[in-house]
């Protein structure tokens, strides 16, 4: 967590997806949750990182989240992917237990300190993956009721042609679970990634609307992503008072 100094905006209450957590349906907060979304070598992580060194430099105080970070069950999750028999449901539960350890105990406190979270992916790619894995949708939706709306999310929109000669770049591989190799799509490894991620990106399509995700072409360079990205994130802030 960044020690940069904060804007103090004011505080206001948290809007919740569905049922919310009860000790903190009262919470007021002060900082900003900017979200943003995408699958593997999407280059989100990149965008996230020089997101934070410029919020930094203009004297924001900032928090990065993501998949996976939680002292309670993120070195779990790893260990328990290596089971290829893992159930679906089982490794939904793990990461919705990874997601609320790190919402509670970093996300929340955060906000109510005045810091803006930027979030290295949400609810939204748990979702995602859990319904294409023929999870039932409502259910998929309702574990994650206890999740605040975030103030603003991008989603990193690439063609998995694209995507996976990215992935290749990267890793020299293909991950077995972001290629969906546990859900049988096809016995060829690179025809099941093109499946799986083209499954990702129609889901996350369906939940533009509903979720209000702002769609980013995750097809163009670096560069031309982070400028948009930019513009927008400081269109945002100044809109709120953020700058």
């Amino acid at each position: 967590m960044s020690r940069a100094k904060y804007k103090d905006l004011g505080k206001r209450t948290v809007e919740f997806y569905g049922h919310g957590i009860k000790n903190l349906q009262d919470i007021e907060i002060k900082g900003r949750l900017i979200v943003i979304e995408g699958p593997d070598a999407s280059g989100r992580s990149t965008q996230i990182q020089e997101i934070t060194t410029r919020l930094e430099a203009d004297g924001h105080a900032v928090l990065n989240t993501g998949l996976k970070r939680s002292e309670l069950v993120g070195r779990g999750i790893l260990e328990a992917k290596r089971d290829y028999n893992l159930g679906r449901k089982t490794l939904a539960l793990y990461y919705a237990a990874d997601f609320a350890d790190q919402f509670e105990y970093k996300i929340i406190p955060a906000l109510q300190a005045g810091y803006i979270v930027l979030a290295d992916r949400y609810i939204y790619t748990l979702i995602a993956r859990n319904v294409v894995r023929g999870l039932d949708k409502t259910w998929c939706h309702n574990l994650y009721g206890f999740a605040i709306k975030p103030d603003i999310v991008f989603y990193l929109d690439v063609e998995p042609s694209v995507l996976i000669h990215r992935v290749f770049q990267k890793n020299s591989t293909l991950d077995h679970y972001e290629s969906g190799a546990d859900m049988g799509l096809s016995e060829d490894m690179y025809e099941s990634f093109l499946i799986y991620q083209k499954k990702i990106s129609q889901e996350f399509h369906m939940m533009q609307k509903k979720y209000g995700l702002i769609p980013i072409n995750g097809n163009r360079t670096v560069q031309e992503i982070h400028n948009d990205l930019q513009k927008r994130i400081d269109s945002f802030l100044h809109r709120v008072g953020h700058q």
